[in-house]
């Protein structure tokens, strides 16, 4: 497949501080890719590298086979960019925005384009507001109409849902889904998991400027199979046997959740809790999920997990 972003042995430095440590990555033309991380780990450095407002120490970034640093022009008409912060210029209303913004880009007869996004993210009621009267998720989708407004091949989307409602929410991913579908190679960082887990075909996972993790999303989950079983107990506590299993604290309502590998691991867990003494009173299973592969990533070192499928695409 050909390569809508291709991130080679990047490195950023700031005085003695590494963001990046060698970050190399290829997101293919056409796909739904999750780049995910905790706070720190290198991702704003990696996407202002990408988007050009930021250079590499060292290392290189094509977009769509151009370089962003010697032919920036082109790698930059190639990419759209949803920032996290909410930035706006005070002085126009939001369809003067689009207008302007497809100025940038040297587009004179873009209106048709412009009318669309505004009623596919509906904006066409509010498309003669000011953007000082525009409540935060009707900003934030006027900074989606504003990367989309010169058809770029690549979007990415920096925290796009943060903060927004249920409803936003729904409507930004029926329509970036379309875009999708329609050929166009979207990029998403979210601490939004279930998103995650939900959009992406593949996830790079960034932890310390490294990447720890990357291959399809279903790979990921499937190499940490089992899950949680959340159980309440009566007649005696938990078997000093089981407490390494334990994951997180006892709920309220007395409910423990063991760590199961593999759920043929669960028959043992059962058998010492009836030598033990113990009554199940209540049982529920729940299957491993993006999240629990987050923090296990996480809490691993840093490039095993990454030394253990290199090349997944």
């Amino acid at each position: 497949m050909p390569v809508a972003i291709d991130v080679r042995s990047v490195f950023k430095r700031y005085g003695r501080f590494e963001a990046l440590r060698g970050v190399s990555l290829q997101v293919e033309q056409g796909e739904f890719f999750g780049l995910l991380g905790p706070n720190g780990a290198g991702k704003t450095s990696l996407i202002s590298i990408i988007a050009g407002l930021n250079h590499p120490s060292a290392g290189s970034v094509q977009i769509m086979g151009h370089d962003v640093v010697t032919d920036y022009r082109a790698a930059r008409r190639a990419l759209g960019v949803v920032p996290q912060e909410l930035v706006f210029d005070p002085f126009f209303t939001v369809r003067e925005t689009l207008h302007l913004t497809s100025g940038y880009y040297g587009l004179r007869r873009n209106d048709d384009w412009i009318e669309e996004i505004l009623e596919n993210l509906q904006l066409s009621q509010k498309g003669n507001t000011n953007m000082r009267a525009l409540s935060g998720g009707m900003k934030r989708r006027v900074l989606v109409a504003q990367a989309l407004v010169h058809k770029p091949p690549v979007i990415v989307l920096d925290e796009p849902t943060a903060g927004v409602d249920v409803e936003l929410r729904q409507m930004l991913w029926k329509f970036v889904r379309r875009l999708n579908a329609e050929g166009h190679t979207i990029v998403l960082t979210t601490h939004y998991l279930e998103e995650a887990q939900e959009l992406c075909g593949r996830i790079a996972m960034l932890k310390a400027g490294e990447v720890v993790a990357l291959d399809r999303t279903s790979d990921l989950i499937g190499r940490f199979g089992g899950g949680l079983a959340s159980m309440r107990l009566s007649g005696a506590p938990l078997p000093a046997a089981l407490e390494p299993l334990r994951s997180g604290e006892i709920h309220p309502d007395g409910r423990i959740a063991l760590r199961i590998d593999d759920w043929q691991g669960l028959e043992p867990v059962l058998v010492a809790l009836r030598e033990g003494g113990c009554r199940i009173e209540e049982l529920e299973l729940e299957h491993t999920d993006l999240e629990d592969v987050f923090v296990r990533i996480m809490n691993e070192a840093p490039r095993a997990v990454a030394a253990s499928n290199p090349d997944a695409r």
